[in-house]
């Protein structure tokens, strides 16, 4: 049952935004605040055990081996924080986004590849092993990129306190990961039996962070409804197109191009979601015109990620 919820993460995903639009109060109360754990925000919370999840999965001879970077590992990583950042800030510009998109759009172009990727490249027929390597390279990466490369783009638009962003990065993604990491080394037992729940407690709160963001900005989306689909879904068209051509162009096979197309393509939605969220970093374009919509591009990518890269690895594996 857990491998099929986690094989259907596109459906469920669609289902609950769905959901949220039509049920808001259902979903928000995960992302408006109110509630607080130990002084933490529940949305921190819940993006924290989402990392722990990942953590858990995870032993020192994983990162041991991505000091031994092959070169499409290399190549994945250095394009997915190549092609999106830069898509994204594109997109803005071409399309004259308002700074409150605009920087949302940013943010989750600058946000590293999300778990999911490593479902769809399995459909695809993809290389499964070197998915789940972007995926942990780029987040490890992301903690110190993310930042810069936000703050270097969103600058355009308001001034980005890249420290600031650090930290949350730091305490959201690089805690959360290392002490999985280290509670797999310690006990490693109880780790494997929480391991077979945890990727179901980590979709239902992506499902969650990104059905409150969009349940709550609900007058927002439909006042900007065209041009947040267009942008979300030219942000999530360049990853996948640019993503594969210029894997192939450097030389590698079909089935790297493939794996590294999904993972330029699929961002970790639910995490740009859930900074633009945290108090800290929403206080930095507070005075920003329409701010309330800088989560919402993530939201709406979380969508339309799933369903081209779902529709793409359908394609890919009838091709063989």
């Amino acid at each position: 049952m857990l491998r099929m919820i986690t094989n259907n993460f596109a459906l469920l995903t669609v289902l609950g935004v769905g959901l949220a639009w039509v049920w808001p109060a259902g979903f928000t109360w995960m992302t408006d605040g109110r509630i607080a754990v130990a002084g933490q925000p529940l949305l921190s919370l819940a993006l924290g055990t989402i990392m722990l999840a990942m953590g858990l999965t995870l032993s020192f001879d994983d990162y041991r081996a991505l000091a031994r970077m092959p070169r499409a590992l290399l190549a994945g990583v250095g394009l997915q924080f190549a092609v999106m950042p830069l898509a994204g800030f594109a997109i803005a510009q071409v399309l004259g986004l308002e700074p409150g998109l605009a920087v949302g759009l940013i943010l989750v172009a600058c946000c590293p590849g999300g778990t999911a990727s490593n479902v769809v490249a399995f459909i695809a027929r993809g290389n499964v092993a070197l998915s789940v390597a972007m995926t942990m390279a780029s987040t490890l990466a992301a903690v110190a990129l993310t930042p810069l490369l936000t703050g270097a783009l969103a600058g355009a638009y308001v001034e980005i306190d890249r420290l600031n962003l650090l930290v949350q990065m730091v305490s959201i993604v690089l805690v959360p990961v290392v002490l999985g990491t280290l509670l797999n080394r310690l006990f490693p037992r109880a780790a494997e039996r929480v391991n077979a729940v945890l990727p179901l407690v980590a979709i239902v709160l992506v499902i969650l962070i990104v059905g409150g963001i969009v349940g709550g900005s609900k007058a927002q989306i439909m006042e900007h409804a065209g041009m947040l689909l267009l942008a979300t879904f030219l942000l999530h068209a360049s990853g996948f197109a640019l993503g594969y051509v210029l894997a192939r162009v450097l030389g590698l096979g079909e089935i790297e191009a493939r794996t590294i197309s999904i993972e330029v393509g699929m961002q970790n939605s639910g995490l740009g979601s859930g900074l633009a969220k945290t108090p800290a970093f929403a206080a930095q374009f507070a005075q920003v015109s329409q701010a309330a919509l800088a989560p919402v591009p993530a939201a709406i990518s979380a969508v339309w990620h799933v369903v081209i890269g779902s529709l793409l690895a359908g394609w890919w594996r009838r091709r063989g």
